[in-house]
């Protein structure tokens, strides 16, 4: 497991996905790198869009086994509403069309929002 802090800034989006980059060429994970990244981007745009509050950050959590890799966006922002019903934009959407299984879990404050890919 790797996971990382990152401020309210929409240029952590990118910073997360060179994180990744980094977490999966040390994990020696190749396969279906690009939406691994895709994922991360959109889970952590998600959260910087509709979850942090200001003055506060997200963090982006890895998890790999032999043969997955799940990645959760925590934030402290109120709310499960992205899994109930319809979610706006298309960054849920896609996350749901390219992983093995996405949701949403609570924790206080705030949500896990969660997806997994299996890779081998």
């Amino acid at each position: 497991m790797r996971e990382r802090l990152y401020p309210r800034s929409p240029q952590t989006v990118q910073a997360a996905r060179h994180f990744t980059r980094d977490t999966l060429h040390t994990w020696g994970v190749t396969a279906r790198h690009d939406d691994l990244l895709l994922c991360v981007s959109e889970l952590a745009t998600n959260a910087l869009r509709h979850g942090v509050p200001r003055g506060r950050g997200y963090l982006l959590r890895l998890i790999g086994t032999d043969s997955a890799v799940r990645i959760e966006v925590h934030d402290s922002g109120p709310g499960l509403s992205r899994i109930n019903g319809r979610p706006p934009g298309r960054g849920l959407t896609l996350v749901g069309a390219v992983s093995d299984g996405w949701g949403v879990l609570p924790r206080s404050p705030g949500k896990v929002v969660w997806c997994e890919l299996v890779h081998r």
